[in-house]
């Protein structure tokens, strides 16, 4: 069967993104880098052409396409983080190697690309019954920048800040 896999667009430093990516979070590796069998657009002979490699065992490749292309928010990748540890770890090191905060746990890495830092407890709290209490977790969410699974669980549970 066949997998979906995004393709991500470099302008030269592809295989450090992916370097980069694959620290963030277990379960990820690069799988495969493909050199340029001649000169091109993409680079010289022997330089990287395409990175394959793996985020929380999502496939992901990186290419390098020859100029600079912008990213928007119109495609994210989303890591579930499974505490707050987690989510404090993978966004301190984006933020630390040049990325910039935005808001309700989304943030942009240094080469533009949009993700969003979600602990998996929010879909837990936006797929409850109780309508009232995951309307107060997302209404607690649109105020973060960074999400803080503690305030998130206070205004789930309808109890006030400290």
């Amino acid at each position: 069967m066949s997998k979906l896999v995004p393709c991500m667009w470099f302008n030269g430093d592809a295989e450090e993104a992916a370097k980069f990516y694959v620290s963030l979070v277990p379960n990820s590796e690069i799988t495969h880098v493909q050199r340029n069998v001649s000169d091109g657009p993409s680079g010289k002979t022997g330089s990287v052409l395409v990175v394959e490699f793996t985020v929380a065992g999502q496939p992901l490749v990186a290419l390098n396409g020859g100029m600079k292309m912008e990213y928007t928010h119109a495609i994210s990748l989303m890591i579930h983080c499974d505490d707050q540890a987690q989510v404090d770890s993978v966004w301190n090191a984006f933020i630390a190697h040049g990325g910039k905060e935005e808001q309700c746990g989304w943030l942009r890495d240094r080469w533009g690309v949009a993700w969003q830092v979600v602990p998996k407890v929010m879909f837990e709290f936006l797929t409850s019954s109780d309508k009232a209490a995951a309307a107060r977790a997302m209404q607690a969410m649109m105020k973060m920048v960074k999400l803080d699974v503690a305030v998130l669980r206070q205004a789930f549970e309808g109890k006030s800040a400290a």
